[in-house]
């Protein structure tokens, strides 16, 4: 019987338990049996950060596809389907790798890896550089899966740019409590006589950041704040750096957080790619750009189970930033269309509920606890509850999503509630799934 990527992906997890083991050993050896494809892929421009990688990939990606360019793209995790991690480029727009080339990729890295201790996302990478080592594309985004240092995708020797995103606490049992530790390890993706670009950041985590860049040897340096900046008008956004100023739209991608994601990606491509993108290009990508899960509204078959004329929201936030930044989008919302909130959350055993929890306090929400039922490591939502109830919340526990939904529309509202979903990406995916609503 033929073997499909779930299957293979099942097995994987036999050859290493551990499913995070940062090491680049068992890659390079897993390569070099492969004959090196990290050595035949297009430009790589390599994105790390503790929030807002993947927002900054879907500008750029929105952007270069504008222009005509042809994308591959690598994300993780994913939230219904493995192949949302691979897209392969094509001119004018990508597409999700097809079933019957990722079986082959995974079925050539399996044979070659012999049965050696490996992790999932060791192979599931070396699966996706071989992809795209073998399809023409004009540039890889490359989106790291952990920290930096060490994290599968440092593999890249000569990357058209390293870029690093918003730095926060997150992943301390791997990358250490301090945001100075947490930025040193995302500063592991810099290389000597490279660019870089350091989007807007902490004092701390700046300063880190700064000195590793330094220390390694890059080529350039662009950052936020000093080389490029951009801020909100009545028309939109403005954008400056050193080739100039830009006038932009709002972007597609909803939360004052994206602007500096917008600013990111901007600089990035500006200082990569020059005049093959124009203004226009850029423009269009901005308000073109999506990605899954990100403050995205919910009209399937959640919504259906939702109180009548609810406002649904999804969001994947599940750290302290991700809390901080979500929240003030609600705030916002809030200020435009004042309704009463509901928050349906589900988070991992791993992630710290009390400082994500805490930047909701004051919207004064209804907490609905869930479980993430597709996560060994899921938080019991009995104590979701009870965090959420020491924190001042009105709170109760619900089976699942679709009881969750129930229990909201039994609850007698002033007016129809704003309701969102969140805590975990893997969460996301649960409700994307039983919503109908595929990422493509």
């Amino acid at each position: 019987m033929t073997m499909t990527s779930g299957d293979f992906l099942q097995s994987f997890l036999a050859l290493h338990p551990k499913r995070i083991d940062l090491s680049l050993s068992r890659m390079h050896r897993l390569l070099a049996r492969l004959d090196h494809p990290e050595s035949r892929l297009p430009p790589v421009i390599h994105v790390a950060g503790t929030n807002g990688k993947g927002s900054t990939i879907a500008f750029m990606r929105a952007i270069l596809e504008a222009s005509g360019q042809a994308v591959h793209v690598y994300t993780s995790p994913h939230l219904v389907r493995f192949h949302e991690r691979i897209r392969l480029g094509r001119a004018g727009a990508g597409v999700l790798v097809s079933e019957e080339l990722l079986v082959d990729a995974f079925e050539r890295c399996e044979r070659a890896n012999g049965g050696e201790p490996i992790t999932v996302f060791e192979l599931t990478t070396a699966a996706a550089l071989l992809l795209f080592s073998e399809h023409p594309a004009d540039v890889l985004l490359l989106e790291v899966g952990l920290g930096g240092r060490l994290d599968a995708t440092n593999v890249i020797r000569a990357p058209l740019a390293a870029v690093i995103t918003s730095v926060s606490r997150d992943h301390t049992e791997y990358l250490g409590e301090a945001v100075e530790q947490i930025a040193a390890e995302k500063a592991g993706i810099f290389k000597r006589g490279r660019p870089a670009i350091i989007s807007f950041q902490t004092q701390e985590a700046s300063a880190t950041l700064q000195h590793k860049a330094k220390e390694v040897g890059v080529s350039s340096l662009m950052l936020a704040g000093r080389d490029f900046h951009i801020h909100e008008t009545a028309d939109g956004l403005a954008y400056e750096d050193v080739r100039g100023a830009l006038s932009l739209p709002w972007p597609n991608l909803l939360g004052s957080h994206q602007v500096s994601n917008v600013a990111t990606a901007v600089v990035t491509l500006r200082a990569t790619f020059g005049e093959q993108v124009s203004d226009e290009a850029f423009r269009l990508g901005v308000t073109g750009a999506q990605w899954p899960a990100r403050l995205q509204r919910l009209a399937g078959n959640v919504a259906e189970l939702a109180p009548d004329n609810a406002d649904l929201w999804l969001d994947g936030s599940h750290n302290e930033d991700g809390g901080r930044v979500t929240s003030a989008a609600l705030r916002n919302m809030h200020s435009a269309d004042p309704r009463p909130l509901a928050l349906v959350v589900g988070m991992l055993a791993t992630k710290n509920m009390l400082s994500f929890l805490s930047s909701f306090g004051s919207l004064s929400p209804h907490l609905i606890a869930v479980p993430i039922t597709i996560q060994e490591n899921a938080r019991d939502p009995r104590a979701i509850a009870e965090s959420a109830c020491r924190l001042g919340f009105k709170a109760s526990v619900a089976k699942n999503i679709a009881d969750a939904m129930l229990q909201l529309r039994s609850m007698a509202w002033s007016r129809p509630p704003r309701v969102l979903i969140t805590g975990s990406l893997f969460l996301a995916g649960e409700v994307l799934k039983l919503d109908g609503t595929l990422p493509s």
